[in-house]
Formats: C-alpha cells, sequence, structure tokens
C-alpha cells in the first residue's frame, strides 16, 4: 500500500504518471476505450512496466499476441519484462500460448477472473476485454467484476466498443472509476491522445486530455505540447 491507497506507476523515461493522477486506485474497475489501432495495447503495456517497475504484481492477458510475441513486443519499446516474469512478479497469459496456436477452447472474462493466476495479482490488466465477455448478462459481467476488485485488487479492461454490446458498454462505462479513451486526430497533423473521461480518487492531477507518441526504445512518450 502506498500513502495514496493506489498503485504508483511512475517511470523516468515519461511524465505520464505526472499528467494521469500519479497513482491508480486499489479495488477499482478501469477501462482504456477505442477502436483498433487507436493504442490500448501500447497504454496496457506502459502501466504494467510502470506498476511493476513500482513494485506491484501484475497479471497480463493479451488476446492478440503469443507471449513470445508480446515479450519481444515489449522489448522494442525499452520495456524489458522477462526478469519480473521469472521473478513471479508479472504473470503473462496468451490465449495463443508461447507458440501460433489458439486454445481450441479459448475462455471468457468470467472464467479468467474465477481463476488462480488473476486471482494471486495486485493488478490484472487484460487485452482485449472486449473479445471475451461470453454470454453473461450485463448484470452478473458487472457484479462478477465488482467481487474481484473488492477482494482487494484492481482490474483494467482494454474495449473495442465496435465489439461488445451496447447495454454493457454503458453498464461499464458507467461502473469504472477510471475511464480512459484513445483518441486520433489529422487536424493539423496525425495525433494522439488519451480523453480521461473520469479519474476518481485520484492522487495527483489529472490533465483532461494528454498527448503521446512513441519512440522505439523509449516507448511512451508524452507530448508536452499536446497536454491541455
Amino acid at each position: 500500500m502506498t500513502e495514496h491507497d493506489g498503485f504508483e506507476f511512475e517511470l523516468e523515461t515519461d511524465s505520464l504518471a505526472n499528467s494521469m493522477g500519479k497513482a491508480i486506485p486499489h479495488r477499482s474497475l478501469c477501462m482504456v476505450c477505442g477502436a483498433e489501432g487507436k493504442g490500448k495495447s501500447l497504454m496496457g503495456q506502459r502501466l504494467a512496466f510502470g506498476l511493476i517497475a513500482n513494485g506491484a504484481k501484475v497479471a497480463m492477458v493479451t488476446t492478440e499476441l503469443t507471449t513470445r510475441g508480446w515479450i519481444e513486443q515489449v522489448a522494442s519499446l525499452g520495456y524489458w519484462m522477462e526478469k519480473p516474469i521469472q521473478e513471479g512478479q508479472l504473470l503473462l497469459l496468451s490465449r495463443f500460448g508461447v507458440l501460433a496456436e489458439e486454445n481450441p477452447e479459448p475462455i471468457d472474462l468470467m472464467t479468467l477472473l474465477d481463476s488462480e493466476g488473476p486471482r494471486a495479482a495486485d493488478f490484472v490488466i487484460v487485452d482485449r476485454a472486449s473479445s471475451m465477455m461470453g454470454d453473461g448478462s450485463p448484470t452478473q459481467i458487472i457484479s462478477t467484476i465488482r467481487r474481484f476488485c473488492a477482494d482487494g485488487r484492481t482490474l483494467m479492461l482494454m474495449v473495442d466498443e465496435a465489439e461488445i454490446d451496447d447495454l454493457l458498454l454503458r453498464e461499464l462505462r458507467g461502473s469504472a472509476e477510471i475511464l480512459l479513451d484513445m483518441l486520433t486526430s489529422s487536424e493539423g497533423g496525425f495525433s494522439r491522445s488519451i480523453g480521461v473521461t473520469r479519474f476518481l480518487r485520484a492522487a495527483g492531477p489529472v490533465q483532461p486530455r494528454i498527448g503521446w507518441r512513441v519512440e522505439p526504445g523509449m516507448g511512451f512518450i508524452v507530448d508536452i505540447t499536446a497536454v491541455s
């Protein structure tokens, strides 16, 4: 626990934490929303690396890469994850396993949250959770998520809004303590930003719009000229 009752994610290589509340609250539901290519996966990778650097035990679930592919991807950004995996600080789960062979019986989000690995973590990131929602009703899904968080964990769901039922999407967005929307703009040249729609129990200042870019070997970089 920190003095702010939250998980710190600060890195020396960027100023994201200074712009986005300093720490992510314990026992909270976080949502990162955006269409394909908007940067949800990179956001999850950056936060996982920052959380681990500040002592949290993280479970990372990827539905898009093998475990090997994910490790190689984050290494290209300067986020070295092999040691945290070896030391048990990062649990990396993929629907594809080590090689590109999809699990013949992929699990849904409710089954995942009831499994031993994620329940042993402090902070769980699911990328893309919208592809794992299963057949439960919105009420059942929200109740399961709330019980999971109430037991002392924070859950971050990466969501492509086109993949999810409108009613469930509204319920999730309304229930989340932290709600981030990944945005792009082509006005005056292509740019990316994080719209901080909601950030409850923040330990520090929260900017409503955070510009960013990615640099090979350096990872996530906050674009100071685009921060509002």
